[in-house]
């Protein structure tokens, strides 16, 4: 097996075995690594690379839309700010401005430190 295949298994093992609270946090992570792929594409003047990773972003803000449990009020508030979100991604996409990304990672990492602490006081671990 090469490293490249190991990675990838390891990789897959650890979303297969990951608590949804992990998956929550792994998909913030991935949002974050996808708009700052996308900032440096931008500036490299990449477009095709910076469209791609836009849509990789909002596509995880759809899945966070998509899994929002309805029966909590603050999921109308998490509704909101993944709107938000998604509508900022549209314009960054379309103005391939990197100022939009660095607003929406200010916000993506605010979920996903405010996302560890939940999981930290719970008891999931997150480091």
């Amino acid at each position: 097996m090469t490293n490249k295949q190991g990675y990838a298994a390891y990789g897959n093992n650890r979303i297969l075995t990951a608590s949804p609270a992990e998956l929550t946090l792994m998909l913030y992570e991935g949002a974050i690594k996808f708009c700052n792929i996308a900032i440096v594409a931008i500036e490299k003047n990449d477009v095709e690379k910076a469209h791609n990773n836009i849509i990789k972003v909002e596509n995880i803000i759809t899945e966070f839309q998509a899994t929002l449990d309805h029966k909590f009020a603050v999921a109308d508030d998490f509704e909101n700010v993944y709107q938000y979100l998604r509508q900022r991604l549209l314009q960054a996409n379309l103005k391939k401005d990197k100022e939009i990304l660095e607003e929406v990672l200010v916000h993506l990492r605010t979920m996903r430190d405010t996302w560890k602490e939940v999981m930290k006081q719970a008891g999931n671990g997150a480091r």
